[in-house]
């Protein structure tokens, strides 16, 4: 199926200055109070292909068969995106994994054939970006994706899972490049696999108090996904079903992206400042309830050179739920 063509031989543009990062927690915070107001663009690919309601939250715009496996994606980023905000001059990085976890979906549901319904379950995602390539402009900025899957798992003709790998690039430049590993689950196996924790749930505990907005890089505090606990370094997950982008529809459990977002806030509580994540992954090893408490600690990594990386874990019912690595470029003096 081709709905696009691209054209990856232009010439790369000028330099970038380098995103600055954020000293000692007085930096610039990673959403300002500001939302744009112009249409949702017009050139967007289907919202269900990528698994949202809200048109204003597709990123990707067209994408092409280039080979067997092999595929040409675009998107397009806003510059001023009502959650993932620039993040001291640059483009967000979540918004980057969030692209990458766009384009699995497309490519499931339009190349690979998975049928509407189908659930599926993101088992871990990486991205390393390249933070002078990321600085924000007037215009939103236009992306072209390679993607390319490999490890597909098949029943038959159906397709039970694959593995994934995006480069992204703006104008010719790349910008970042990471993969994903999906799983994708009947309705049918879904019902069974949920039921037990699900069944007999009841209802979702109150909403936590947030931590200090700005001392995970964040305006507002309904954006805080963190609630303090008495323990350095380690918070509990707050979960508010309401927030128009991590839930941006329902679903039975805290999502992938909430996760990553909650590692991040993490992070940048410990190590003070806001820089943007030049690096992350994370491995999804278990649902995160919704209605049970969810643990998150944090603990530095040692790092080489000009590079700070951060540990962190969820853990439900004394459960690993999941565990991210967060590398930020060292704060300037």
């Amino acid at each position: 199926m081709s709905v696009l063509t691209v054209d990856l031989h232009r010439p790369p543009p000028a330099p970038e200055a380098p995103c600055r990062p954020g000293a000692g927690g007085t930096g610039t915070l990673l959403a300002r109070p500001t939302r744009s107001t112009a249409p949702a663009p017009a050139a967007i690919v289907p919202k269900e292909l990528v698994h949202r309601h809200n048109p204003a939250e597709v990123l990707l715009t067209g994408w092409e068969r280039r080979g067997e496996d092999s595929f040409g994606l675009t998107a397009r980023w806003p510059a001023d995106h009502r959650f993932f905000a620039d993040v001291n001059g640059c483009h967000d990085p979540m918004l980057a994994a969030e692209t990458i976890r766009q384009a699995g979906s497309l490519l499931l549901h339009a190349e690979y054939e998975v049928p509407f319904g189908h659930h599926f379950v993101m088992r871990d995602l990486s991205l390393s970006t390249r933070q002078g390539a990321l600085a924000v402009r007037a215009l939103p900025g236009e992306l072209e994706l390679d993607v390319t899957c490999h490890d597909i798992r098949r029943r038959g003709k159906a397709v039970l899972g694959l593995y994934y790998e995006a480069v992204l690039r703006r104008d010719g430049q790349v910008v970042g490049h990471g993969g994903a590993s999906v799983s994708c689950v009947t309705p049918a196996a879904y019902r069974r696999l949920r039921a037990p924790q699900l069944d007999g749930a009841g209802p979702q505990p109150p909403l936590t108090a947030p931590v200090a907005p700005h001392d995970v890089g964040r305006h507002s505090p309904a954006d805080v996904v963190l609630s303090p606990t008495e323990e350095r370094g380690r918070w509990l997950l707050r979960t508010d079903t309401s927030h128009p982008v991590l839930f941006e529809h329902p679903v039975d459990h805290v999502p992938g992206m909430m996760l990553l977002e909650a590692a991040r806030q993490a992070a940048i509580a410990t190590l003070g400042h806001t820089a943007p994540p030049s690096e992350l992954t994370g491995e999804f090893s278990r649902y995160a309830e919704l209605h049970r408490p969810c643990l998150i600690e944090a603990r530095r990594l040692p790092a080489p050179g000009d590079q700070e990386s951060v540990l962190v874990t969820g853990e439900q019912d004394g459960e690993e739920v999941f565990r991210s690595v967060i590398t930020l470029p060292h704060a300037e003096d």
